[in-house]
């Protein structure tokens, strides 16, 4: 029995229920570094955050999708569970290290405008 249609919707709502979720957060709680990158301009620090959020789903969600091609036959529902829980902490890792990329990268440039 081919279990690969059910993995994949499993699959994609997990991930794509932790990626809005941490996507959220991070929009949220991103405008103190934006508005520090751009002072006196709120309405376009407001925008910017939006535009990361935006490309920040885009990626991680087209990424998610675009996995599934490798993803090789599930044949029985413990091969089923952990292609999905491997599948799915190598995504929640690939973000983590972007956002920890992300926070270096905005320290150090706020490091230089000081």
């Amino acid at each position: 029995m081919n279990l690969n249609i059910l993995g994949y919707s499993f699959y994609l709502i997990i991930t794509t229920l932790i990626i809005v979720k941490v996507g959220r957060i991070c929009y949220q709680n991103g405008n103190i570094y934006v508005a520090a990158l751009i002072p006196d301009h709120m309405d376009l620090c407001h925008r910017t955050n939006q535009i990361l959020l935006l490309g920040y789903y885009l990626l991680n969600i087209g990424y998610c999708a675009m996995t599934l091609i490798s993803w090789e036959t599930i044949n029985s529902f413990s091969q089923l569970i952990e292609v999905i829980a491997f599948k799915s902490a190598t995504i929640i890792a690939i973000i983590a290290v972007m956002h920890y990329i992300n926070i270096f990268i905005l320290t150090k440039y706020i490091q230089k405008l000081i």
